[in-house]
């Protein structure tokens, strides 16, 4: 076994933001690295991930998932390869998916890591199509939404890593229309003449209920929320009666610093009979077999496709966080490790 590098170097929160997140709130720092313990693997990351639901964890409320803590490393999911085990089933070489992102090098219970196969996918993918965001489209489309083939469905966000796999995962099913919204010309064009939706419209051209009726006229029957806000509104006025709403995020409210107003028109839910559905992914673990077996199918055969915004080196991890929050990227954010 290669010798191991007496340190890692890894992201610490040390400040909590109020309202938007900032440079100043992160420190890049470094730490001794050990041979792992009894039943644990030490694994060299080789991308990690990071998603909009971190930007909760910087907020010391109580949630579903404690808050990251000040001055120590955060956590997200990676991808790397082990490089030393004293767990059985695992060996120096193998590459493993776990949840101690944000560092070069990680200790992991061997029981929070599971292989992953580099001939099978990229390994990136393992954090974005083939990881939780793809688990989650899946699972809020088909499982909290009741998905059906003929519905029209309307995804909001739809150019991030979860909102494009909801599109086409609606349309490989036999969805009657799929509409999504972005933030940017360029994010439409990419989900109507690559990812296949049959509309979308840039959120910031105009009033979203405007928008959608004109991509929906004839109405909705699920909605995929990303963003929460004045999206939702807009999805409440187009649903159908007996409509369903996946409550995934609300990046709207994220960095919100005072409390933000309910939809204006939460009463039509009743007449409408809607069903509004929070979700959160590791409620939906049995499911990962049969996405494994979809999506996988779907990869090969060119019917599913992803696209990732790679931003290289650790001591860009932070602001590729900042950027995600901006909206700077297409498709999945990953840090990756490996230059």
């Amino acid at each position: 076994m290669p010798a191991l590098p007496a340190t890692s170097r890894e992201w610490h929160l040390v400040s909590r933001p109020h309202g938007w997140p900032e440079s100043k709130d992160f420190a890049l720092r470094e730490a001794p690295v050990a041979e792992p313990g009894e039943g644990r693997i030490l694994v060299r990351n080789l991308h990690f991930s990071v998603d909009p639901y971190m930007r909760g964890r910087m907020n010391d409320v109580k949630s579903y998932v404690p808050p990251f803590q000040l001055d120590q490393p955060m956590e997200g999911g990676a991808v790397g390869e082990v490089v030393a085990s004293r767990a059985e089933g695992f060996a120096p070489g193998d590459h493993v998916l776990h949840f101690l992102g944000w560092r070069e090098y990680a200790e992991v219970d061997a029981r929070q890591a599971t292989r992953v196969d580099g001939s099978a996918a990229p390994l990136s993918a393992y954090l974005g199509v083939l990881g939780m965001p793809g688990l989650t489209a899946y699972a809020g489309l088909f499982d909290v939404a009741s998905f059906k083939e003929g519905d029209a469905v309307f995804v909001s966000g739809a150019a991030g890593a979860v909102g494009n796999q909801v599109g086409q995962m609606a349309k490989l099913r036999g969805a009657s229309r799929v509409i999504g919204s972005a933030g940017s010309d360029e994010k439409v064009r990419l989900l109507v003449e690559e990812y296949g939706f049959d509309a979308a419209f840039n959120y910031k051209n105009g009033p979203v209920a405007e928008q959608l009726q004109a991509a929906a006229p004839d109405g909705i029957d699920v909605y995929f929320d990303n963003v929460g806000g004045e999206h939702l509104e807009a999805a409440i006025s187009s649903l159908h009666p007996h409509g369903r709403v996946t409550l995934c995020g609300m990046i709207a409210q994220y960095n919100a610093t005072e409390p933000t107003p309910a939809p204006r028109n939460l009463a039509m839910v009743i007449g409408k009979r809607l069903r509004l559905q929070g979700m959160l992914v590791r409620d939906h673990e049995a499911l990962q077999p049969e996405f494994v077996r979809d999506v996988g199918g779907w990869l090969r055969s060119g019917e599913l496709k992803y696209q990732e915004t790679v931003v290289e080196g650790i001591e860009n991890g932070a602001e590729a966080f900042l950027g995600l929050m901006r909206g700077e990227n297409t498709g999945k954010m990953v840090v990756s490790l490996t230059r």
